[in-house]
């Protein structure tokens, strides 16, 4: 992940979702996307907290698996969409993202 890091920045957070990863910087929002069937393959996606326009959590009920996190980039119509297992917490997620978008 240091490879990915200018000089200056820094990882406050990091979640581990079914099979990607979120990190928030003090600068941007890091999605390490793994595809493919082995998960070798892995895309980086970098998004200055300033470029997120709005973003939603959709869950299906108290009792469901999975819940949803969407997030929208100026420039986009389509959201960036990541799925998230019962084990990690949505809302602490959610709130983390809220307050670097705020800032």
């Amino acid at each position: 992940m240091n490879e990915l890091l200018s000089p200056n920045e820094r990882v406050e957070h990091a979640y581990k979702l079914i099979r990607d990863l979120m990190v928030f910087t003090n600068n941007r929002l890091i999605l390490v996307d793994k595809q493919g069937v082995t998960g070798k393959k892995i895309e980086y996606h970098s998004i200055p907290y300033k470029s997120i326009t709005h973003f939603s959590v959709e869950t299906a009920g108290t009792f469901d698996l999975e819940a949803e996190l969407k997030i929208w980039v100026s420039g986009n119509d389509v959201p960036i969409e990541k799925t998230f297992n019962k084990q990690l917490n949505i809302y602490k997620v959610q709130s983390v993202l809220a307050e670097y978008v705020a800032s």
